[in-house]
């Protein structure tokens, strides 16, 4: 992130988890130079976040115009209210935007076309789907182009969300289908963790030390598998030895069919995905 450029003002409107995780990378990166401004509705949100350098944290309750404020104020704006809130904020704080603003959606199932028929047209708007581990600078997030946004405007929001990890650029078709992978993609791995680390304390370990081991695993597996840059059907079968123990365990989960287990489960993200923006 060295030669990354500095970012202009930003906002933050429901710097929530989401939002709170992406302030975090902003502010470890030391690239949003011309400051962030963060809104949540309580006090007690906004005094967590308020002692962060370059940061401004406004509590709605107590400054009821602080999302057009924060807006007014800044060349990027991000909106992690929740989908339902996002109509009504975006009609609040149009007239206070500058011609020329990007406007970044967090908001799942929110369309770049409602944010742009709200917005009007002198705003430029981009779609975003970050995951949780953006909080640990380990973030994946697919990101969409409105029709207005250039590759200049493009360029900005996606090294605003480098620094809180990886991005992906896709057509905004992909991004529903991008939330089954990287946005559902965290509670998959930590229900493997959490079962794996069941079958530990069957083999009769304290939970204690089944927890240990399974996260520790799975933590290191990962690390060899990016630090490496092999495939990872490749690693699995250097641990595989013929014959062995651990080719004996691998049968028995190709046999309960993972590969179709795991393409029901992000079939099943999509299709609700699809009701969310349908408003179901």
């Amino acid at each position: 992130m060295t030669d990354a450029p500095v970012l202009p003002p930003i906002a933050i409107l429901g710097a929530g988890s989401m939002g709170g995780a992406i302030l975090h990378g902003l502010v470890r990166s030391g690239l949003a130079a011309g400051g962030v401004t963060v809104t949540n509705r309580t006090a007690e949100k906004a005094a967590a976040l308020a002692g962060l350098p370059g940061v401004t944290s406004l509590a709605l309750e107590e400054q009821s115009t602080g999302n057009t404020d924060a807006a007014s104020s800044a060349d990027v704006v991000l909106v992690g209210v929740k989908p339902a809130m996002v109509p009504d904020l975006l009609r609040e704080i149009a007239p206070a935007l500058r011609p020329g603003t990007i406007v970044v959606s967090l908001a799942a199932g929110v369309t770049i076309a409602t944010f742009e028929s709200i917005l009007g047209d002198d705003v430029v708007v981009l779609r975003s789907m970050p995951n949780t581990p953006s909080l640990v600078g380990k973030g994946v997030t697919g990101l969409a182009a409105g029709t207005r946004a250039g590759a200049a405007e493009t360029a900005i929001v996606r090294h605003l969300f480098e620094t809180v990890g990886t991005v992906v650029e896709v057509p905004e078709p992909q991004i529903d289908p991008l939330s089954t992978i990287s946005g559902s993609g965290p509670a998959y791995f930590f229900l493997v963790v959490e079962e794996f680390t069941k079958a530990a304390v069957g083999q009769g370990f304290p939970l204690e030390d089944a927890r240990l081991m399974a996260e520790q695993t799975f933590i290191g597996a990962a690390g060899l598998l990016e630090a490496s840059g092999e495939d990872p059907a490749e690693l699995r079968r250097r641990v595989t030895s013929p014959k062995g123990t651990t080719e004996r365990a691998i049968a028995v989960l190709q046999d309960a069919r993972l590969d179709l287990t795991f393409a029901d489960a992000t079939a099943a993200a999509l299709a609700r995905a699809k009701e969310l923006a349908a408003g179901a």
